[in-house]
């Protein structure tokens, strides 16, 4: 199969780790700054905060204005974003490996130096609402932020976006204090990928051991709980997901759950495409996914359907979670969706961005990240013996969760059609 890159791993004194892996035949680098904080680490009256930050990092530092920041960026050509979960934060850049230096020096100045105006907190606060109302009118995300919501009653369980009237209690005093009480170096991961020196390891080395030793705290610990969930919304059609106790980040079994999830709903070949699209023509689209925290997780199956269709379409799901209860899957299904999970992993190996990703998240959630012969090898070792088992735990209708958005059917109707 080949020799894969090793990515290697340097702790900082102060506790920041920085993880790297050098591309050859490359001339491009991408380094991202990953924080182990999100939505989960807020206060109720802190809903938000984290996400709130990730925004605020782009409106401007000690030495340069947003106008600044997105010019330099733009300038040599790169790219620069960031993201919230429920979990992590990350701030990150692309660019080519000769204005590496311009994208640390850029990433730094965000994280350490920026002003929190309150000018530009309450204009942010309209962008955020904005983005919430857009969320807002995508029934397939509300469906499943809605379970999320149930399923996981403590901090976990609330939106990364917080709410409007969360948002108006957000000043730049109380983000300045999240992010000087939770950006701390003990949960900071830097990782970098492609092509680099080692002056630029040394480049990040000193920006970064500046900052104080401290402590890791976690959050609350949240258990799966099922819930039962409707929300009446004027739109064509009703969209449903199903959901289960899944596993945490960590699970040992959680290359089992990947190939699982394929078979189920995980592309064209799957049973639930094949069975409600292709034979019956109830729906347009239909998949599984996960969701994977710390201690805990979601396993979902979701999809859109009419008043007309959704009774005939639900009960096929629920037939096929049974026939996967009972019989799990052949070999054929197996080896298809190894392939398609293996293949996965090897494509992603062309881009700078996407191994960052994976060492970065990999050393922030797990402590480090998998070789790629590890993962490898992971998923070769999966059985259709290990697939029926994981079935049987996982798919329990026990332990089921159901949310619906759109013109939907009473409650009673609903529990009779999954038998809840």
């Amino acid at each position: 199969m080949g020799t894969f890159f090793m990515h290697e791993k340097l702790t900082l004194k102060n506790g920041v780790r920085i993880v790297h892996e050098y591309m050859p035949h490359v001339r491009t680098a991408s380094v991202g700054v990953w924080v182990g904080v999100g939505s989960r680490f807020e206060t109720r009256m802190q809903s938000g905060a984290a996400h709130y930050i990730e925004h605020m990092l782009f409106k401007g530092t000690k030495t340069r204005t947003a106008a600044q920041l997105a010019g330099e960026m733009d300038a040599i050509g790169g790219q620069i974003n960031a993201f919230t979960t429920r979990e992590a934060t990350c701030f990150y850049a692309k660019v080519l490996d000769s204005h590496l230096y311009t994208a640390i020096d850029l990433l730094c100045d965000m994280l350490f130096n920026s002003n929190f105006d309150p000018k530009d907190v309450a204009n942010e606060r309209g962008v955020i609402a904005e983005e919430i109302d857009m969320y807002d009118d995508a029934p397939d995300d509300m469906v499943a932020e809605r379970m999320i919501n149930k399923c996981f009653l403590s901090a976990l369980g609330r939106p990364v976006l917080g709410t409007r009237n969360s948002l108006k209690k957000l000043d730049s005093d109380t983000l300045r204090g999240f992010m000087t009480e939770h950006y701390t170096a003990g949960r900071i991961v830097v990782a970098i990928s492609g092509s680099f020196s080692a002056e630029h390891l040394d480049y990040i080395e000193a920006a970064f051991s500046p900052l104080e030793k401290s402590r890791k705290r976690k959050p609350r610990h949240t258990e799966y709980t099922s819930c039962f969930t409707l929300k009446r919304k004027a739109i064509e059609q009703n969209h449903i997901c199903l959901g289960f106790p899944g596993l945490s980040t960590s699970d040992d079994s959680r290359y089992t759950m990947q190939i699982l999830s394929t078979v189920l709903g995980g592309g064209m070949s799957s049973r639930l495409f094949q069975t409600v699209r292709e034979q019956n023509g109830l729906c347009y689209s239909i998949y599984s996914f996960n969701a994977s925290f710390s201690e805990t997780g979601l396993f979902s199956i979701a999809t859109a359907l009419s008043q007309d269709t959704q009774e005939r379409a639900i009960r096929l799901i629920m037939d096929e979670l049974s026939k996967l209860r009972d019989k799990g899957i052949t070999k054929v299904e197996l080896d298809r969706a190894r392939e398609q999970s293996k293949a996965s992993v090897l494509m992603s190996l062309e881009s700078t961005s996407s191994r960052m990703n994976r060492i970065g998240f990999g050393e922030l959630a797990l402590g480090g990240a998998l070789s790629t012969e590890d993962v490898i090898n992971r998923y070769d070792a999966v059985t259709c013996e290990n697939v029926l088992a994981l079935s049987n735990l996982v798919l329990n209708p026990e332990k089921m969760s159901f949310s619906a958005v759109g013109r939907v059917s009473p409650e009673d109707e609903y529990r009779r059609m999954v038998g809840m």
